[in-house]
């Protein structure tokens, strides 16, 4: 498998890896968000809901996760936004440079119409579907403790085909270069409890614990 870190700017760095499925070379970019992409990172947001695995099944809408967890950043943060494309999208990393900014802009004008979509009692109570559309209407304020010195936010999604290959390290250290550039100091993230595979991968990315509770904790680390 070949990986091309694909920069805004016409060079490009490039380093190769074994293909460990041994289907030989092949061709695998971090580039960029382009527009015509928000299908695609919005099913990769789906069919990574479930603590990483696929929630598919899981959601009579299959774009409600997407709305709430990729839309916004595609709309207020395009830069921030980075994408694994080996022939199609694979993976993809969003940020946000200010939390506080973020969520006053989406507050304005991403959630408003979304929430007229998605009332109260939209779905069957106790199904995802009504549990999302319950964060959607009860939005919380960014932890002000947190915020001070890891003001910046991320998410981050691989499908299994791009898992275990150091394209989830290579989409951090991309986001964290264009954060830093922004002037973001320290970055910030969310984890479920149960996907420890994923809390183990952001310790060794450099990222600690700063908030835990039953259902997951929240990790930051600096920008550089």
């Amino acid at each position: 498998m070949a990986v091309v870190t694909e920069p805004s700017s016409p060079t490009a760095c490039h380093h190769r890896t074994d293909d460990p499925i041994g289907r030989g070379a092949r061709l695998v970019i971090i580039r960029p968000y382009a527009p015509g992409d928000d299908d695609a990172l919005y099913d990769i947001c789906l069919r990574t809901g479930d603590n990483g695995g696929d929630a598919t099944g899981q959601f009579a809408d299959p774009r409600l996760l997407g709305e709430i967890f990729v839309g916004p950043y595609l709309r207020f943060e395009p830069s921030l936004a980075f994408v694994i494309d080996d022939g199609a999208p694979a993976g993809y990393v969003l940020g946000a440079r200010d939390t506080v900014e973020f969520e006053a802009a989406c507050e304005r004008e991403w959630w408003p119409p979304l929430r007229e979509k998605y009332p109260p009692g939209s779905f069957p109570a106790g199904t995802r579907d009504a549990h999302y559309v319950e964060v959607l209407h009860q939005r919380g304020t960014p932890d002000p403790a947190v915020v001070a010195d890891y003001p910046a936010h991320l998410h981050i999604d691989l499908l299994p085909r791009a898992q275990g290959r150091g394209l989830g390290r290579g989409l951090i250290e991309r986001l964290l270069t264009a954060l830093h550039e922004a002037g973001a100091p320290g970055v910030h993230l969310g984890v479920g409890a149960a996907n420890t595979r994923a809390i183990a991968f952001y310790e060794r990315m450099g990222f600690r614990t700063l908030r835990r509770s039953p259902s997951g904790r929240t990790m930051g680390r600096p920008t550089t």
